[in-house]
């Protein structure tokens, strides 16, 4: 049996994923552009393969009249909704855990290139100015010993303070609930936003978006903030207000921040952020290892043929 299966995504998905689609015996159909193709027959489709963020919304999950399943290739679900899959009874399936260390990784890299003044560095480094060595420029943050306010410590919060050990840091948390096994593990203690706020030197987003995340961090959080402390986002782009983020890079008020994501996502290619040199822009790559995105593909497009298949999804989420 072809299963009917429409793939959200402006690019073509890498091989894995195509490989293990067409060996499952799928008919793809492509949603390449914002709004959902006209030309597409919603009442036979058996699945939603969600490769992009492409809104999932009830709407378009009722035009598909077969409809099993909604997989999503990776774990942030909030262009999903999830409410609407409840109650329609569609299960809803992400990759949970796999990609954790990668964007743990990840997290600290932005750490540390926004702290050690890492890209201006290497511009400055190849660029014209740079005619002999000089020990009063470009002095960053230091790094071990100081203390890491970590907001969001899930999965992926959690093994970014792992990292921290190495590093001698203090770790802050703030969470909806308490992290009994950070506590017990990492050392770490639970504090109000405006207290790790206030006396982390580096403070990392690796929340997920809900209501409540939705600008967590807006013009008065960032007053709060040392002005030698650096933020990073590997979280989504909308936990921080991004133009209060840019009015407090250049007053100064921060030494620097970093982010993987962004709102929109690509900015517009003259957004002001692009042009601020104390802020490290990455295009998403949080889990972007080869290691980590063959695995997701493996996880997403089982949670996919279960769905297809009636069986219980083993990662389902909604």
């Amino acid at each position: 049996m072809s299963w009917q299966v429409l793939i959200q995504s402006d690019v073509v998905p890498y091989e894995p994923i195509t490989r293990l689609l067409a060996a499952s015996d799928c008919c793809l159909h492509w949603w390449r552009d914002a709004e959902p193709p006209r030309d597409i027959d919603y009442s036979v489709i058996d699945g939603i393969y969600s490769y992009g963020h492409f809104p999932v919304t009830r709407e378009l999950m009722e035009r598909c009249g077969r409809l099993k399943i909604v997989s999503n290739f990776g774990v942030g679900c909030d262009h999903i909704d999830q409410n609407g899959a409840r109650a329609l009874g569609i299960p809803v399936g992400n990759t949970p855990g796999v990609l954790d260390a990668a964007t743990a990784d990840l997290t600290w890299a932005l750490l540390l290139a926004a702290g050690r003044n890492i890209v201006t560095g290497d511009h400055f480094a190849r660029g014209p100015g740079f005619q002999k060595y000089d020990a009063a420029v470009l002095l960053g943050q230091q790094v071990t010993g100081a203390t890491l306010g970590i907001i969001g410590l899930g999965r992926i919060g959690y093994q970014v303070g792992r990292r921290a050990i190495g590093f001698d840091m203090k770790i802050l948390y703030h969470n909806r609930t308490r992290n009994a096994s950070a506590e017990a593990d990492l050392g770490a203690r639970y504090a109000g936003l405006d207290e790790l706020l206030q006396q982390s030197d580096f403070v990392a987003l690796n929340c997920p978006l809900t209501p409540e995340t939705t600008g967590l961090i807006g013009a008065r959080e960032l007053a709060l903030m040392k002005p030698t402390a650096v933020i990073a986002n590997a979280a989504r782009g909308p936990v921080w207000d991004q133009e209060a983020l840019l009015t407090a890079l250049r007053a100064g008020h921060l030494h620097a921040a970093a982010t993987d994501v962004t709102y929109p996502e690509p900015l517009p290619r003259d957004h002001p952020l692009l042009a601020e040199e104390r802020l490290v822009v990455l295009p998403h790559l949080g889990s972007a290892t080869q290691q980590t995105r063959d695995a997701m593909s493996q996880m997403s497009v089982t949670n996919l043929l279960a769905g297809l298949k009636g069986q219980d999804v083993p990662y389902r989420i909604a």
